[in-house]
C-alpha cells in the first residue's frame, strides 16, 4: 500500500499520452458541483496512483482524467498514493522500469506506439482519444466488467477503433455507444478484458 500524499497538482506528470475529454468533462462537472469540506473528503476518498521520478517529478499512473479534471477547475491540490520511488534513476532507465511495471502507455489517439518522450509534460497537453470515451462508456452501459488489469479501456478502445466511426455530435456518439454495446458482447472480443460473453435470449413466455 503506498504512502498517501497531499500533493500540488501543478506538479503532475502523465504516463499516458491520450485520455477521453467526454470523461474528463464528467469528471469537472463531479467536481464543479462539491464545496469544501466535501471536495476535500471526496478527493482524499478517490486518491491518485503515482511513482516518484527524477528531478522531483510525480508521475501519475492511473486516473488520467481525475488529474485532466483537477487542473481545468483549478483546484491547487490533490490526493496521491506514491507507489514507488524511482527519483535515483536515470530518466531512461526511470521508462524502461515504468514499462516493465505497465505503469506506462506510451500510445497515442490513433492508437500507435510512440517513444517515451512524446508523452506531455503535464496532465494540460494531454491530447484527446474519443474512442477512449467510448471504451468508458460501453464499460458503463454494461457491455464489459470493470477490471484491475492495466490500460483494459485502451485495449477496448482501440478495439472499438477499428470497427466503428463516431459520427458528429451526442447523437453520434449514443449511436456509437450503442454498437459498441453490442460489439463488446460479441464474439470477435473474447479475450479481452472484463469480457461478459453474449447476451442470454429471454426465456419464453407461457400462455
Amino acid at each position: 500500500m503506498g504512502k498517501l500524499h497531499e500533493v500540488e497538482v501543478r506538479r503532475l506528470h502523465p504516463t499516458q499520452i491520450t485520455v477521453g475529454m467526454i470523461e474528463v468533462r464528467e469528471k469537472r462537472d463531479e467536481l464543479s458541483r462539491l464545496r469544501e469540506p466535501h471536495l476535500h473528503d471526496f478527493l482524499r476518498a478517490h486518491p491518485v496512483p503515482a511513482v516518484e521520478g527524477p528531478n522531483d517529478k510525480l508521475y501519475i499512473t492511473d486516473h488520467h482524467h481525475l488529474g485532466r479534471a483537477l487542473s481545468e477547475e483549478g483546484i491547487a491540490t490533490g490526493f496521491f498514493l506514491v507507489e514507488a520511488d524511482f527519483s535515483t534513476l536515470a530518466l531512461d532507465q526511470f521508462w524502461t522500469e515504468m514499462d516493465r511495471h505497465q505503469w506506462v502507455h506510451p500510445y497515442d489517439e490513433n492508437g500507435q506506439r510512440c517513444p517515451f518522450d512524446e508523452i506531455p509534460k503535464h496532465v494540460e497537453h494531454l491530447r484527446d482519444d474519443p474512442f477512449r470515451s467510448l471504451a468508458g462508456y460501453v464499460r458503463n452501459a454494461g457491455g464489459y466488467q470493470k477490471t484491475p488489469e492495466a490500460f483494459a479501456e485502451f485495449l477496448w478502445a482501440d478495439f472499438f477503433r477499428k470497427r466503428i466511426s463516431i459520427g458528429s455530435g451526442k447523437e453520434g456518439f449514443e449511436t456509437a455507444v450503442r454498437m459498441g454495446i453490442t460489439l463488446a458482447r460479441s464474439v470477435d472480443a473474447r479475450g479481452l478484458p472484463g469480457y461478459i460473453g453474449p447476451m442470454a435470449a429471454p426465456e419464453p413466455q407461457g400462455l
